[in-house]
């Protein structure tokens, strides 16, 4: 079975679940035909990759904010903020509880921070906090946070 999961993944994950619902149905069948280590491997793989959507979304988020601070007279920031909110609502349909204790908003932010750019429409950035001003929580409450206290959501 594993080179057939090698090979065409889609066709390996149809079979594997029809004899899954097989199994399930209390139908004997053949374990053989059933690839455990790759089972277990791709359901743990579901979870590590809402997690990582969650993160890429938070990193989104964070890097058009810090450019609002960064570059606040520059044409494109109503943007941002409408695409900072827009990546804010999306991690919060994601998120999960038990993704709390996984997401490190430290090393995210520090992501963020060694991606921006050093100049947007020839401006030189302004300072921005070294640290992330805002708390996981936060940014997954739907409600104005740290960096924009007064103007995040409407």
């Amino acid at each position: 079975m594993s080179d057939l999961y090698d090979q065409d993944i889609v066709l390996w994950s149809e079979q594997q679940a029809e004899l899954l619902r097989r199994h399930a149905a209390g139908e004997r069948v053949n374990n053989a035909g059933l690839d455990w280590p790759n089972i277990i491997e791709e359901i743990e793989s579901v979870g590590n990759e809402q997690r990582h959507a969650v993160e890429s979304l938070l990193i989104q988020a964070l890097t058009h904010r810090l450019k609002i601070l960064a570059w606040p007279e520059a044409r494109d920031e109503e943007h941002w903020r409408m695409e900072s909110r827009l990546f804010r609502v999306q991690a919060m349909a994601r998120f999960v509880p038990s993704m709390r204790q996984r997401i490190d908003l430290a090393v995210i932010y520090q992501r963020v921070l060694r991606a921006m750019p050093l100049r947007i429409d020839g401006q030189q950035s302004l300072p921005v906090p070294e640290t992330c001003p805002d708390t996981l929580d936060q940014l997954l409450s739907g409600e104005p946070c740290g960096m924009f206290p007064e103007q995040d959501f409407r």
